[in-house]
């Protein structure tokens, strides 16, 4: 995931780098995401809490975790190639952040080549990286003008992917705990008290491990994500 991540910052900084040949587009991205019911989904609606997918998300958790709605907050670059006139081919990177308002951060970034025709109308799909693993995700929307200033309004698709979590066995200790009076190997009693007269406790330091429940296997979804964003950007 780290490698991943460092690649994609790479590229991102490729594509800027190269900009300067090409005309480029840079603003900020506001918007909202809708998840179907899903780990993401159980978490910015607080069913569970971050990192406790395996001991309490329900092998029935798609009919009693809900679909959640989160904000989207993020920025976006994006560089002009091939223009033919009617139709304009599109580099975008964009990086969002989601679960800002429940207090998590859900970052995602995105790598999209499409087109936009003369009339603002524009398609693009690429890959996707969030926490939820790679996925794809499938763009549309229209670019609004006003003079040097762009303001892309688009709806996007990242379908959930089938996963599979291991829950592993879960063990219960039992500590066998003993007081005085104690006796030496010679049969002589010790005392052994603490600094109130009370006899001081030991405990067994080979305690009785007991099965409470086998681990399993168990299939979820990721959840699909729909959203729809709004950007600002400015020629350059």
């Amino acid at each position: 995931m780290k490698k991943l991540l460092i690649t994609i910052l790479i590229g991102v900084s490729m594509t800027k780098n190269s900009s300067a040949q090409i005309e480029s587009l840079a603003g900020p991205r506001l918007g909202f995401a809708l998840i179907t019911p899903s780990p993401s989904s159980g978490l910015i609606n607080g069913y569970f809490k971050f990192g406790d997918l395996g001991d309490d998300l329900p092998e029935n958790y798609n009919s009693e975790i809900k679909s959640a709605i989160t904000s989207l907050y993020g920025w976006q670059w994006e560089s002009r190639f091939a223009d033919g006139g009617k139709v304009t081919g599109i580099v975008e990177w964009i990086a969002l952040v989601g679960g800002i308002e429940k207090g998590y951060f859900l970052p995602s970034i995105s790598s999209m080549v499409g087109a936009r025709s003369s009339n603002g109308f524009e398609f693009a799909m690429g890959p996707n990286l969030s926490l939820s693993g790679i996925g794809m995700v499938i763009g549309a929307g229209y670019n609004f003008k006003s003079g040097n200033l762009n303001i892309p309004v688009n709806i996007g698709f990242v379908p959930g992917k089938i996963k599979t979590e291991k829950v592993k066995d879960r063990y219960d200790y039992n500590y066998e705990y003993v007081s005085g009076p104690f006796y030496d190997e010679n049969g002589n009693q010790i005392d052994v008290f603490d600094e109130n007269g009370n006899p001081v406790y030991y405990f067994d330091l080979e305690p009785t491990e007991t099965l409470v429940s086998e681990g399993y296997e168990f299939d979820y979804n990721t959840g699909s994500r729909f959203s729809i964003t709004v950007g600002f950007n400015m020629n350059r």
